[in-house]
């Protein structure tokens, strides 16, 4: 969306996702002020006519504070633990990225062409879903929605699985101390690292370029810091606020068949991640939940920010996230041209 979007479009967005991300959080919802605004502005856009707008710059506003709080979790021990693990949660991020077969099988069952059955089962970052389909011909308002629908499930599914199911995590020590000097620091440096990945056309810049800047500081001065007290939740909102925008009546009614494949191969790929974390905990005696987490096909910002609202490992659960991004992105489109070379199999 543009950001020169008028005020009289947007001005409501704020306030309709600040409403329901205070009721979620009365109501004691796992991550209320994301999945809260999320919902509210879903619900305001599908059943009145007045269509919120997003927020101009609100969702990178989001991403940068959340960047930052997600880096200052990592710190030398840490970060010690997640190297010694490497090989595992490198075969763990690589299990993920292959599941969404699972997903593209379901697409071409139905007839769906293979870029748009490809590119809109991927668990990659949205936009660059969007870019590559472009780039080999796929329906991309299908990439766009099965994307959309995907991140929509698992913010509102995973959360709440973790929080009813399996209850909270072992309480960590947060680094409660706040230096406002530090973070005085960190915010523009963050925003400069944003700017200079955006111009360098890297994915996800405004979550990036803060995150390896805060995380490089905390590690290299052992910081033991975080944001205040409310800091997260802005981000929440903020974030939340934005992905509610990518959905109304229409995106619900187009094609109901490719959504319900979207939504079964979501489910499919999440169990498989989840039977995969199993298997790694057995291996590695790493907490399981956190590997769950590392490993569902969600949105860096958004898994993150569970794990921190649900107390696990969030460096754990951010390198497994960055690392599956990272396989979709450089694996997506070879494998993607290598099939496009074979021969069609007739589907049925």
């Amino acid at each position: 969306m543009s950001d020169r979007t008028p005020f009289n479009a947007w001005w409501g967005t704020p306030l309709v996702g600040a409403l329901g991300g205070y009721l979620a959080s009365l109501v004691g919802w796992p991550l209320p002020w994301m999945v809260g605004s999320l919902l509210a502005i879903i619900l305001v856009r599908c059943l009145t006519p007045w269509q919120l707008a997003e927020i101009p710059g609100g969702r990178k506003c989001g991403q940068w504070i959340v960047g930052i709080g997600i880096g200052l979790h990592f710190t030398p021990v840490v970060m010690e633990q997640v190297l010694s693990h490497f090989g595992l949660i490198f075969c763990g991020a690589l299990i993920t990225s292959l599941s969404a077969v699972v997903g593209v099988w379901l697409m071409r069952r139905t007839g769906e062409d293979r870029a748009t059955a490809f590119f809109s089962s991927m668990p990659g970052g949205s936009g660059e879903m969007v870019n590559l389909g472009a780039r080999n011909g796929a329906v991309l308002s299908r990439v766009a929605a099965g994307q959309s629908l995907r991140v929509l499930v698992v913010v509102l599914c995973v959360p709440a699985a973790f929080k009813y199911l399996l209850g909270y995590g072992a309480p960590v020590l947060h680094p409660t101390a706040v230096n406002w000097w530090l973070l005085a620091l960190l915010f523009p440096a963050g925003a400069l690292a944003a700017w200079i990945w955006e111009r360098l056309r890297q994915p996800n810049p405004w979550l990036f370029g803060p995150l390896l800047v805060s995380a490089a500081v905390s590690i290299g001065w052992d910081l033991h810091i975080g944001l205040p007290n409310g800091g997260s939740q802005i981000g929440q909102w903020l974030i939340g606020s934005g992905l509610g925008c990518h959905f109304n009546r229409q995106f619900f009614r187009r094609a109901p068949s490719f959504m319900g494949r979207t939504l079964i191969g979501t489910v499919l790929t999440m169990l498989i991640a989840t039977a995969a974390a199993l298997g790694l905990s057995a291996l590695t005696h790493l907490d399981l939940r956190s590997l769950t987490l590392g490993m569902m096909p969600g949105g860096i910002a958004e898994m993150s920010l569970t794990a921190e609202t649900l107390q696990l490992s969030v460096p754990l659960v951010t390198a497994m996230q960055v690392m599956r991004l990272l396989f979709v992105l450089f694996l997506a489109e070879p494998l993607f041209r290598y099939w496009n070379r074979q021969p069609e199999q007739p589907l049925h």
